[in-house]
């Protein structure tokens, strides 16, 4: 069961919450959310994840997010640098990974804050889907942390026809695009 604050509310942190499906997110910004979406599964669901250190400094660490019933979970190996970040102050960005310069295929971001759920039965359906999708095994596994992106805003960068658009979104605004060339 999730010990989360109703939504509109904030974060034990003081952070503003905003519980924002994927689906939601891809309804209100869906080129940042194509773009996203189609280079996390391109990267085999690598992105880079952005934390703040405990001494302010960033940290950025690679790790594989995971769409799930609709949502964006940010689950991985426990006791991690990264997860004692998020613990700390729920602040995340995530970058697809890029190894193009030219960015021929696009890239994008989302950042907002995460909540670290807490519901068994959610993490035995993520650990079924987890081990019929990939092979690996979580099943029976207790997850200590298992964190839900909350995203309040993104950005991507589409390339082509001698130009670039870039495109934002933050959270009760629509989409914008700026072309630069």
């Amino acid at each position: 069961m999730s010990s989360s604050p109703p939504a509109g509310g904030q974060t034990p942190s003081g952070y503003p919450r905003r519980v924002p499906s994927w689906e939601e997110f891809a309804n209100a910004a869906p080129r940042i959310a194509e773009v996203f979406a189609r280079r996390h599964a391109a990267t085999g669901n690598l992105c880079m994840l952005g934390t703040l250190r405990p001494d302010g400094y960033p940290r950025i660490s690679p790790m594989e997010p995971r769409f799930f019933e609709q949502q964006l979970w940010i689950g991985g190996m426990p006791g991690t640098a990264k997860f004692a970040d998020l613990i700390r102050d729920p602040r995340f960005t995530l970058h697809t990974a890029t190894v193009d310069t030219h960015v021929a295929d696009g890239d994008a971001k989302v950042w907002g804050t995460v909540e670290d759920v807490h519901d068994d039965a959610l993490h035995q359906r993520y650990a079924e889907a987890l081990f019929a999708e990939t092979g690996f095994d979580l099943r029976g596994r207790t997850f200590p942390h298992f964190f839900r992106a909350d995203i309040v805003g993104g950005a991507s960068v589409a390339v082509g026809g001698g130009h670039m658009d870039v495109t934002m979104w933050r959270e009760g605004g629509e989409e914008r695009v700026v072309r630069k060339h």
